[in-house]
């Protein structure tokens, strides 16, 4: 068998499925299923899951994409109403998308790609939940188990020794003793991304009163407060690990005095090698994340101290590839490769 044959289940489906009778061959192509935002509003020159369905369909690869309300479980099954895609380097043409698909995700799969965004919120904990059915049947990158165990910001502080002096807490006192230690600060949501309501609260600063209000008030989680590291401003390295090994680097420089280095809010990416303090991280943290079936990580680091460990979707290969030449994404599917074998 050269593919994957599809049929109608009956005469008024609204959709078909991917027959499960046909039993997978050598021959066929490995079928691959990403559950992503909307592939046709992305930006193809930095979007890391683009590129990784890029690389997929280079080799050969049958890709299926869905977005994650369209993930079921019904009646022992994990289900999703996919579509067949195409993909090409063409902005504005970029995508082609055949007719739904209802896809059985332990049967007519290889492997599933879990890459929508976040919010890390209960939406992205359910369908981690729903995607761990799947163990001992399917492939699933990041290890959806892992993935709703080791938030962002919480994984690591496994490893306090390598960050930033941290504290988690909704205790406004604790904060406030926090902030009398350390002086100069960065309070941040635990559960956020993209950069977005990160605060930088100066010694001089009356304003911290006013903001744990505003947070509290319009949320239950704690906070991550951490004391200011200054060398944000030199960049904040986005090194990405494969299968625990770290495989290369960017560095993310803050637009102004912004002490976000987010490319999506105004960042930019330049050229970077990896330091010894960068390896020593990497070789502390590299087995754990290879231990949890983490095999695409992006972790953060701040002159030599790290601040985030990203396993939903890390992005910035693309950046990466195009300073370097290293392919982060082709080594991932290597290491898929692998694990499947």
């Amino acid at each position: 068998m050269t593919g994957l044959c599809l049929y109608a289940t009956n005469s008024t489906s609204e959709f078909s499925s991917v027959s499960a009778s046909q039993a997978p061959t050598q021959s066929r192509p490995l079928r691959v299923a990403i559950q992503m935002d909307p592939i046709e509003h992305v930006n193809i020159d930095g979007d890391t899951t683009f590129a990784m369905a890029e690389e997929a369909q280079a080799r050969g690869y049958q890709l299926f994409v869905y977005q994650v309300e369209h993930l079921s479980w019904q009646e022992g099954k994990v289900l999703a109403r996919a579509r067949p895609a195409q993909v090409q380097r063409v902005k504005g043409d970029h995508v082609t998308l055949g007719a739904e698909t209802l896809l059985d995700l332990a049967d007519d799969v290889d492997v599933v790609l879990m890459r929508q965004d976040p919010p890390f919120d209960m939406s992205y904990i359910t369908a981690a939940h729903l995607l761990e059915f799947l163990k001992g049947r399917t492939l699933v990158v990041n290890d959806p188990f892992w993935v709703r165990s080791s938030p962002e910001k919480i994984i690591p502080l496994m490893f306090p020794d390598l960050m930033p002096p941290t504290l988690v807490s909704r205790d406004i006192a604790a904060i406030k003793a926090f902030q009398a230690t350390h002086k100069d600060i960065v309070v941040k949501p635990l559960f956020g991304n993209a950069g977005a309501a990160v605060f930088r609260i100066k010694p001089d600063d009356g304003n911290l009163g006013a903001l744990l209000d505003l947070f509290f008030t319009t949320s239950r989680d704690p906070l991550m407060v951490q004391a200011f590291v200054p060398g944000v401003f030199e960049g904040d390295k986005r090194i990405i690990l494969v299968d625990g090994e770290p495989v290369g680097a960017i560095n993310r420089v803050p637009k102004g005095n912004d002490i976000r280095s987010n490319l999506a809010v105004g960042g930019t990416a330049h050229p970077v090698s990896l330091s010894d303090a960068d390896l020593a991280i990497c070789k502390a943290i590299g087995p754990t994340l290879k231990e949890r079936g983490l095999m695409f990580v992006g972790i953060d680091v701040i002159a030599g101290r790290l601040t985030e460990i990203n396993v939903t979707s890390p992005t910035g290969a693309l950046a990466m590839k195009a300073f370097s030449g290293v392919n982060a994404v082709a080594l991932m599917w290597d290491a898929i490769a692998r694990k499947l074998s």
